[in-house]
């Protein structure tokens, strides 16, 4: 069975720096895009950064030149690295993958979320 672990959420101060981790377990075959994605209270879900199985990166405009997407593939793991965080970043933030499960069927896989709460 597939399991997303995140850890590294936290409070901080504004201006001050974060780093998220993602865990993937139970995989069997590799895993495809994987990235990260935040709610805020009242708000929908919305992406953050996601990266390919070829280091491919996009990213929010919103977080464009502070926030850092990475992965280290032989541990099954991305990684957030969030600077210069703002008010606004306040949110949980999951983590998603897309891994294949089959040679002919990819599965979508959510992390439990981690809070981020940045203070003015």
């Amino acid at each position: 069975q597939v399991q997303l672990v995140e850890s590294g959420g936290g409070l901080v101060q504004a201006g001050g720096s974060l780093r998220l981790s993602c865990a993937a377990s139970g995989i069997t075959l590799y895993i495809n895009a994987m990235g990260w994605y935040r709610q805020a209270p009242g708000s929908q879900r919305e992406l953050v950064a996601t990266i390919s199985s070829s280091d491919t990166t996009n990213y929010a405009d919103s977080v464009k030149g502070r926030f850092t997407i990475s992965r280290d593939n032989a541990k099954n793991t991305v990684y957030l690295q969030m600077n210069s965080l703002k008010p606004e970043d306040t949110a949980v933030y999951y983590c998603n993958a897309d891994v294949q499960v089959a040679v002919w069927r990819r599965k979508d896989y959510w992390g439990q979320g981690t809070q981020v709460t940045v203070s003015s």
